[in-house]
């Protein structure tokens, strides 16, 4: 074997430019010649004085031959990459039935059992879920017909598998289908020699066609499930970056739910239906009003699969009351939680039973509020009563050391003394304790003929009645108390879904500074939920209800694996194929009405 150099003109510029082959020399009918095994392409830049040693050892590898001498390292990974190019490209692929046996019948060859080697050992079996999901899904088909070629949809959907499998940064996935996943069997392609380029632009891709996608999928598993979106869910959640931020406008410092005051954020928004499918995404200024959010996503949602406008649910963080308004001028039904701080429980209440386990028992009572034209839950949680009263109990020794501390200074040297100063300092308190203060009574005795504190006293009222308690309001009318609240409980879909995606799917950090590229993160998770969550539901409706943590780790084990055996004429047999799998790789794999083998054998003899 031998690399040649080969001269072409370009038609249109009429520029010479080199393309690169590796070639062997054969005999023929009419003398030596050259046959091409390999097109290593126009932008093969390896140095001259190396082909070759890289030749060489190409040949070696395909042909099973032991190295006489060590290469260079970065001879070694090129030869390698290239010996699996040209035995996949040599290969014929076996026939196989259903249950993954051969369908080509026997195969007898004599073999030196001892030359058998298992090399190339990759991953396949969560890659062979998800890659399966992508195809129901017609994901694929959708992104050709935006446009994407054969190997831009190969790319994306190695980017997708790689948010679900190894959730990080598409710098990160790139390094990943590089080198730690067998996908690319799967797709038929070759992510060995994948630029990071190519991973940026695929990303970029995407998000031009945000909203097409996000549409075909939104169809797509209204008709795989049957779903029905009678009942809308929206919320908000937000991530932090990874440096400055400064060249992203959405970058901005805020409330972190993950309390990273330390790091700029950006918002992702959400729409979800009763069963827990995204709808529409859309992403904010990290420092968002989160009520200025809700028009503009729910006006430009049609709901082609119910007749009317659905209900929609909300925290108390979106429920003001200009947006209930505006809901209640588009024709919209909403159940809310209600946003007033106290909650002022009517008299002579009579709870009823909502929910009760291990962990929590929720009552609560409908009544109707003819000022507000709606119905009102009042509901009692032990498990939030608990909570809170742990939260009051922080902030309570918080307050009182405070207190002791004011009282100590009336006999320190320099320690406040003035009435007026201890007056203030102790409003001062009052203010940024205010959670726990109206709980306490507080006494400053004055000395008579002075205009200092002689001392200082304070009082607990006891405890709050109030605790564990909290309101939601729906002016739909003809709710009753258990109803009204199981769908207000689906409000944790979309929790379930923020969680998913920041602990299994790599939303948080963000390592990008630009803007476009930061959307183009927060939208390859949006579609990684999209398959996680059907691959859950799917699962759910045969009785696995395992995490996703678990599921991945379990079919982690399953690889695609080549195996190479010298036959008894010197030449070598190469076997690509995926190994038998395993109970729980079959349980997945039943459930979702898979083929038990990933992937097609493929056999070369060169």
């Amino acid at each position: 074997m031998f690399i040649r150099r080969v001269t072409h003109i370009d038609k249109k510029n009429h520029q010479e430019y080199h393309t690169y082959k590796l070639v062997e020399s054969v005999r023929s009918e009419r003398g030596p010649r050259q046959r091409t095994l390999l097109n290593l392409g126009a932008d093969f830049n390896f140095p001259e004085e190396k082909w070759k040693d890289l030749a060489n050892r190409i040949e070696e590898i395909i042909t099973g031959q032991q190295r006489l001498f060590a290469y260079p390292e970065e001879v070694e990974s090129l030869a390698h990459s290239y010996a699996r190019k040209l035995i996949r490209y040599q290969g014929e692929p076996v026939l196989e039935k259903a249950d993954g046996s051969s369908g080509e019948g026997v195969d007898y060859q004599r073999v030196d059992i001892n030359t058998l080697e298992n090399e190339y050992p990759h991953p396949v079996g969560t890659e062979y879920v998800i890659h399966e999901t992508i195809k129901e899904l017609e994901l694929d088909e959708k992104l050709g017909s935006l446009g994407f070629n054969k190997a831009a949809v190969d790319v994306t959907v190695g980017v997708i598998a790689a948010r679900l499998i190894a959730p990080s940064s598409e710098r990160a996935a790139h390094i990943w289908l590089q080198t730690r996943t067998g996908i690319d069997d799967l797709l038929e392609t070759d992510f060995s020699t994948l630029s990071q380029n190519r991973v940026y632009k695929v990303s970029d891709m995407l998000l031009r066609h945000k909203a097409e996608i996000e549409e075909h999928l939104r169809g797509k598993e209204c008709t795989l499930f049957n779903l029905e979106e009678t009942v809308i869910l929206y919320d908000l959640t937000n991530t932090f970056f990874e440096g400055s931020g400064k060249y992203n406008s959405k970058a901005h410092f805020g409330h972190s739910k993950e309390k990273r005051s330390d790091c700029p954020l950006v918002t992702l928004g959400l729409v979800v239906d009763a069963n827990g499918f995204p709808k529409k995404s859309d992403f904010f200024d990290g420092n968002i009003s989160e009520p200025a959010t809700l028009q503009g996503m729910l006006s430009s949602l049609s709901y082609p699969s119910i007749s009317g406008e659905p209900l929609i649910v909300l925290d108390a963080g979106i429920a003001t009351e200009a947006n209930l308004r505006w809901l209640k001028d588009q024709g919209y039904g909403y159940i809310v939680v209600s946003r007033r701080k106290k909650t002022e429980l009517p008299q002579g209440l009579e709870m009823v039973t909502l929910r009760e386990d291990n962990q929590r028992r929720i009552e609560g009572k409908l009544i109707n509020n003819p000022d507000t034209q709606e119905i009102e839950l009042y509901c009692h949680s032990t498990a939030k009563e608990v909570k809170e009263e742990g939260i009051k109990s922080r902030f309570e020794k918080r307050f009182e050391d405070h207190l002791k501390k004011v009282q100590a200074g009336l006999d320190k040297r320099h320690g406040i003394k003035r009435y007026e100063k201890v007056l203030e300092k102790i409003g001062r308190l009052k203010e940024r304790f205010r959670r726990v203060a109206h709980r306490y009574t507080i006494k400053i005795d004055k000395e008579e003929d002075t205009d200092r504190v002689k001392a200082i006293s304070w009082g607990y009222k006891g405890k709050n009645n109030q605790l564990g308690f909290y309101c939601l309001r729906s002016n739909q009318l003809d709710f009753k108390e258990q109803e009204l609240f199981n769908i207000f409980s689906m409000l944790t879909d979309i929790e379930d879904a923020f969680r998913s995606m920041k602990s299994d799917l790599g939303l948080r950090p963000v390592y990008h500074q630009k803007e476009y590229r930061t959307d183009g993160h927060l939208f390859i998770t949006v579609l990684a939920y999209h398959v996680l969550h059907s691959i859950r539901l799917k699962l759910k409706q045969q009785g696995i209800t395992f995490s996703w943590s678990t599921i991945r780790d379990g079919l982690s084990t399953h690889v695609r694996i080549s195996t190479t055996m010298k036959r008894d004429d010197g030449k070598v047999i190469h076997i690509r194929k995926s190994s038998r799998p395993e109970p729980f790789h079959l349980r997945i794999y039943n459930a979702l009405r898979l083929p038990p083998r990933p992937g097609r054998t493929i056999k070369t003899i060169l």
